[in-house]
């Protein structure tokens, strides 16, 4: 009988590769190799036989290893994944279709709670989504973090996947996860544009529904530079642009934070957004974000668009002082370039004493700002 090393290797490969004849005759070869195999549990995954023939698509070996072997089709690898929830997240119809017309279960959960339907949903394959729903799959369960289908459906952006559930399920866009962020706010961030125009045209969606962080659909996609879904949003869903998140910032903050220069542009010159605008209690301005985070391009930006350079936030720190703190040698320069004055902040620190890094030192040695 072969090694335990020796099954562990050349069994699942065989059946990765899709090697049928070889696999036969491996078990006609070693006396009680079928026996041992149909339950065995392969690798770091647990992965059954069955496992990889449907991870890869291989009807044949399916085939052989439930009619010929006797293999369970309900076995469950480390992350409780059954052979159907491989068939269904690779978009292996043929292999989904066999193992629901053998009895596989339509609704059995991997970790997570994730359903085949689920995986299913991660690929743009609507026939695989047809299928498991006509054997019976409930789309409206939901995985541990409260999606259900329909949401990781919006996050992957086939706006016929979309019309079908809407069409199998009509309310299941009415959902939320567990931080309270709805299919539309998937759609947004993610710029599934297609989506968030289906969902527009046949959901109920408030104008402006915020998750547990008061983020908006508008939010999500200005801060993900998606400009052509924040202008279908503000045009046909009449959303909020001067909206503010839990903590005070407004979309123009986000987008300071996240570099998005074109959607800056896009809220400062096309909706007269106040670029100086504060947010949170400590009254940062989108200036005071893209030097925290490092943002020297963004920083550019902002100045263009009117930014003060010398603002200071309820700490009676600059732009230069989240510079410095972040140790963000190029944009110090591009502030002090702009005419910066460091100047103490409450505690009566200047941003030159923050800098650590041997080129942000230098920076301020050669203006001699320290002075």
């Amino acid at each position: 009988m072969m090694s335990e090393g020796e099954l562990q290797k050349a069994l699942p490969r065989l059946v990765q590769e899709g090697k049928l004849p070889i696999l036969q005759e491996e078990m006609k070869s070693v006396e009680g190799l079928s026996q041992e195999v149909r339950r065995k549990h392969f690798g770091r995954s647990g992965d059954t036989l069955l496992h990889y023939a449907a991870r890869h698509g291989h009807l044949s070996i399916v085939q052989y290893l439930v009619e010929t072997l006797g293999m369970d089709l309900e076995l469950f690898n480390n992350d409780y994944k059954r052979p159907l929830h491989e068939a269904a997240s690779m978009g292996h119809r043929d292999c989904a279709l066999y193992l629901l017309n053998r009895g596989a279960a339509v609704d059995c959960l991997k970790k997570s709670d994730w359903t085949p339907l689920m995986m299913a949903c991660t690929r743009r394959n609507l026939e695989v989504i047809q299928d498991l729903v006509q054997h019976g799959a409930n789309p409206l369960l939901k995985n541990k973090d409260g999606w259900n289908c329909f949401h990781i459906a919006c996050r992957e952006g086939d706006p016929r996947v979309i019309q079908y559930l809407l069409d199998v399920s009509p309310g299941i866009w009415d959902t939320e996860s567990k931080i309270r962020r709805t299919p539309l706010h998937t759609a947004a961030m993610h710029g599934c544009l297609e989506v968030v125009k289906v969902l527009l045209e046949r959901c109920c969606y408030g104008p402006d529904s915020v998750d547990k962080c008061g983020v908006t659909p508008f939010m999500d996609a200005i801060q993900n530079g998606h400009l052509d879904i924040a202008r279908l949003l503000l045009e046909k869903h009449k959303t909020d642009h001067s909206r503010k998140d839990a903590l005070g910032a407004q979309p123009l903050h986000q987008a300071a934070v996240t570099a998005q220069d074109d959607a800056l542009r896009f809220l400062v010159s096309g909706l007269n957004v106040d670029v100086n605008a504060r947010a949170t209690i400590l009254q940062l301005t989108a200036l005071h974000y893209a030097a925290k985070e490092g943002h020297a391009n963004t920083i550019q930006t902002l100045l263009f668009l009117g930014a003060d350079v010398n603002a200071k936030d309820g700490k009676d720190r600059t732009a230069l002082h989240m510079a410095c703190a972040g140790q963000h040698t190029v944009c110090a320069h591009v502030l002090l370039e702009a005419g910066l004055q460091d100047s103490p902040d409450f505690s009566g620190t200047h941003a030159w004493q923050m800098a650590r890094k041997p080129s942000l030192l230098q920076l301020f040695e050669k203006t001699d700002v320290s002075a």
